[in-house]
């Protein structure tokens, strides 16, 4: 499940933000979707820790309540991420 995927390098990136620059490298997530799903993740998953997995479905539970900058930001990583895949299958 993509949506999976992304919702965990959101929290990834949200955790990251208090961490020096050299640590904030992640495997999955990247500055578009820190920089449009930050405020997303703060008022509908919080209170969920970046590694809980219940934090991929309430993004899905909160998917039409998210900003559109937000789900365009989610669906392009998703796009690169399958595209990248494809490139090594």
């Amino acid at each position: 499940m993509a949506l999976k995927l992304t919702t965990f390098a959101i929290a990834l990136g949200v955790a990251a933000l208090s961490v020096p620059a050299v640590a904030q490298q992640t495997k999955r997530g990247n500055e578009t979707l820190k920089k449009y799903c930050t405020g997303d993740y703060l008022n509908y998953c919080g209170n969920l820790a970046p590694e809980d997995p219940a934090l991929d479905a309430c993004f899905e539970k909160n998917w039409k309540q998210l900003s559109e900058n937000c789900r365009r930001a989610i669906d392009a990583y998703q796009a690169t991420q399958n595209m990248n895949k494809n490139k090594r299958g």
